[in-house]
Parts: C-alpha cells; sequence; structure tokens
C-alpha cells in the first residue's frame, strides 16, 4: 500500500499449488500512479463521491453544487483530483498478529467543488483468515455527500494472465440499477431475473456479456451498480469470484448498500503495469459503495453525511482456494 492515493499496490496470494502471485493490477513505481496514461484508477481509494454523479451537480439544503464533469457530462469518482490523487497520512497501528496501517486526509471545504471539510480516515488490515478489511471512516463540519470505496482490479490468476471471462461469479442481489448511456442510473430499482444481470447463483462472466441487451450495450459490458440483498449497516456475503485456472477464490463481504461490478471494459492495452500490457476484460473490480448518483435520486440510499455524525463502512476480501 501507498499513501499516494491511499493505494493497493499488490495483493499476493498463493494457488491451488501454494504458488504465490500478485493478483491486483499496478505498476512496480510511483511514476505509473502518477503518469497522465494512469486514467484507471488501480487500487486507489475514491472520494469524495466515488462513481459517477449526474452533469457533475447535485442538490443539498436546496443549494445546488457543482463539481467538475471530468468524464463529460459528468462527474467520476471525485473529479478532477479526488483522493485517488492526494497524498494521506500513514500510520502504523498494527497489533501482533495483525498489521494495520492507518491512512488520514483533510479534505478542505469546497475541493473539487464539495461542501464541508471533511476528516477521512481508512485502515486497513490483515488477518491470518486470509483476509484484508478496510474501515472507512469520516466526520463533516457541514453537511455534504460522501462515497468511498476502493478500486483494485484483479485477475486472480495474475496480472497479465489473460481474460477474466472465464472466471465465475456470484452476487449477492436481487435487483440492479439500470443506467442511461453516459452510465448515469436511471432512478430505477431492476429485477436482475431474467436478464444478464442474475449472479445469485455462480455463473461464468463471459456467458451472457454478448448478449443482446441495452445495458451491456451501454456499458460495453458489465459496469452496473448491484443492489445487495443485506440490510445496509449488516455485513454480508457481497460476492465471490472463483478462478479455475489457479484455484483462486475471493469472497467480498460488506455492510454497503451497492457493489459495482466491472469487467475492465475501458482497459485497451494501452496501460503497461506489473504483469505486462492491460488489454480488455483482463481484469475485474468490485467496488462496495452507495448507489452511483444517489444525490440525485431520492429513492436511493442516503449518501449524506452531516456534522455530528460519524460514517463508517467495512468492507473485506477474502482469499482462499478450492
Amino acid at each position: 500500500i501507498t499513501n499516494y492515493g491511499g493505494t493497493i499496490t499488490a495483493v499476493r496470494v498463493p494457488d491451488r499449488h501454494k504458488k504465490i502471485e500478485d493478483v491486483a493490477l499496478g505498476f512496480d513505481s510511483i511514476e505509473g500512479y502518477t503518469a497522465k496514461s494512469n486514467t484507471g484508477y488501480f487500487g486507489a481509494l475514491i472520494g469524495r463521491y466515488a462513481n459517477r454523479l449526474a452533469n457533475g451537480t447535485f442538490k443539498l439544503d436546496g443549494h445546488e453544487y457543482h463539481v467538475p464533469a471530468n468524464e463529460p457530462p459528468n462527474m467520476l469518482h471525485g473529479g478532477n483530483r479526488g483522493f485517488d490523487k492526494r497524498i494521506w497520512q500513514a500510520k502504523d497501528v498494527s497489533k501482533p498478529g495483525s498489521p494495520s496501517l492507518q491512512l488520514h486526509y483533510l479534505s478542505a471545504d469546497g475541493e473539487e467543488g464539495f461542501p464541508g471539510t471533511l476528516q477521512a480516515t481508512v485502515t486497513y488490515t490483515l488477518n491470518d483468515k486470509n483476509e484484508l478489511r478496510i474501515d472507512y471512516s469520516a466526520t463533516t463540519d457541514k453537511d455534504t455527500v460522501l462515497n468511498l470505496t476502493n478500486h483494485s482490479y484483479f485477475n486472480l490468476s495474475g496480472p497479465g494472465s489473460g481474460s477474466i471471462l472465464d472466471d465465475k461469479i456470484m452476487l449477492a442481489a436481487d435487483h440492479y440499477t439500470p443506467v442511461n448511456k453516459t452510465l448515469i442510473p436511471t432512478g430505477e430499482i431492476a429485477p436482475v431475473a431474467g436478464t444478464p444481470f442474475d449472479f445469485r447463483t455462480s455463473m461464468v462472466i463471459g456467458g451472457r456479456i454478448g448478449a443482446s441487451n441495452e445495458q451491456l450495450k451501454f456499458a460495453n459490458g458489465y459496469d452496473q451498480n448491484f443492489v445487495l440483498n443485506h440490510k445496509p449497516g449488516a455485513m454480508a456475503l457481497a460476492a465471490k469470484v472463483e478462478d479455475p485456472k489457479s484455484g483462486r477464490v475471493m469472497e467480498i463481504f460488506t455492510d454497503q448498500p451497492g457493489i459495482q461490478f466491472y469487467t475492465g471494459n475501458f482497459l485497451n492495452g494501452t496501460v503497461h503495469g506489473v504483469g505486462g500490457v492491460y488489454k480488455f476484460r483482463s481484469a475485474l473490480a468490485l467496488e462496495t459503495q452507495h448507489f452511483p448518483d444517489s444525490p440525485n435520486h431520492p429513492n436511493f440510499p442516503s449518501a449524506e453525511l452531516k456534522p455530528g455524525e460519524k460514517f463508517h463502512s467495512s468492507t473485506i476480501y477474502r482469499f482462499s482456494t478450492e
């Protein structure tokens, strides 16, 4: 982990033959992360608002706020210089048998157009269950909106080892939020039943990715928010990915209401990282989150944070083999 962007640079786990490899895409030097060609948010902490805000605007307390439309016409992942491009203050908070790194960032009132001075703390912890835990917390001195996540890309066979389309995935979601052609939610919370978005039982990722479906065409694959079945605030299994080649399994637990499933559709071979060139659909991201564009949809779970409140959320990545 580096304190530039709070970024996970590598996750090394064994395969079924106990061979250890890095399963997270990234770079072997800081220059890779700071390069203008790095538009993929590899491994980074995302804020102040992860995912998209329609037309770079939202209303809060009767006031309309404008944030950078860095993915025209929308804001993506915090604007021009989000949390992924900031230096976080790092502190070792390890306990015996449990290495732990705490990162802190003060986001000033008005930074990237967002109201309120935000104190954000993110703690990464490893344990002896082969789990990487991420604890997010934040406070504000003014009403604001907040959506924090980590944007790691995974290829359980190792970076540069080809497509993730043969992997199997389970998503604990009966519903998802369809999007328009600029990938902004329409506001509908739609059932996955009978669609290519039904991953309630484990399915091969590539099995239906080429289906004649408007949502898949808009995103050039999967890049949608799934509405998790558990009660928000309760930790539960959200996703499980199985790689038949290596035998590696990754389970994701979260207390967040949503998870963005993204199949690396914008990877196009122009970025060279650890393991080689990052090609189309050569990795997947599973971003635990509040829903995209929530401030503009009253029917979505609220992403507001007020003075006196403390935001707290946890996500766990558990690795195993089968």
